[in-house]
């Protein structure tokens, strides 16, 4: 059976940029399937993922990105998943690249490369907000996972809003799964006004002070 490789795109009001992200996976040469969890968007995104041939899951009620990503990921057919915003794109063959950097040792079961930043043409006035160089540090868009990696540590926690990363980063340590480290961008990180990371910037700090009580509790 071929290798497949689960996109998975948390939604809600992305209809200004979703088109372009889902254009760039398309793109890959390598066998994927494209989801969309949508966090009952009010504008086009769901009309523009499901016309393009996404596979499509409308939420109930609203239940946030972190959440979107694990129903994705339950969703999954692939043996292989990747999360991605909304707004960003993957580069040419990243997803080839990072399946290939996968199959070079028996022992990798995530992948990480780098992003790139680039300032949305629409708010040019974001670019001082762009990092110079491309780096490492944020899983969407740049981490490829073996699935069994999910039913080893579990999900992405959802009482948090953004101390996610962190938090599964933690789990993976106890559980001895490593991250290895591959040299070239898999994804062009959007910047531009309404970037979830900066727009959740308090409860960013707020869950990382909670993630760390936790670990010096637990010593």
């Amino acid at each position: 059976m071929e290798d497949l490789i689960s996109v998975v795109i948390p939604s809600y009001n992305g209809e200004k940029y979703i088109k372009e992200t889902i254009e760039s996976i398309q793109r890959q040469t390598f066998n994927h399937e494209i989801i969309v969890i949508d966090d009952i968007s009010t504008d086009r995104t769901v009309e523009i993922a499901k016309s393009m041939g996404c596979r499509v899951i409308v939420n109930t009620e609203h239940k946030g990105q972190v959440a979107g990503k694990n129903t994705g990921i339950r969703a999954a057919k692939g043996n292989y998943w990747l999360t991605i915003d909304q707004d960003d794109m993957l580069t040419e063959n990243a997803l080839k690249k990072l399946y290939d950097e996968m199959q070079k040792s028996p022992d990798n079961k995530i992948i990480m490369a780098k992003l790139k930043d680039f300032c949305s043409p629409d708010t040019p006035e974001q670019k001082k907000f762009c990092k110079p160089e491309p780096f490492y540090g944020i899983l969407t868009g740049s981490t490829l996972f073996k699935k069994e990696v999910f039913d080893i540590v579990g999900g992405f926690r959802e009482d948090i809003i953004t101390g996610d990363v962190i938090d599964l980063t933690n789990r993976l340590s106890k559980a001895d799964i490593t991250i290895k480290k591959a040299d070239f961008i898999s994804c062009d990180r959007r910047i531009h006004s309404a970037n979830y990371g900066r727009t959740n910037q308090a409860d960013e700090y707020k869950d990382y002070a909670k993630v760390l009580r936790e670990r010096l509790l637990k010593k």
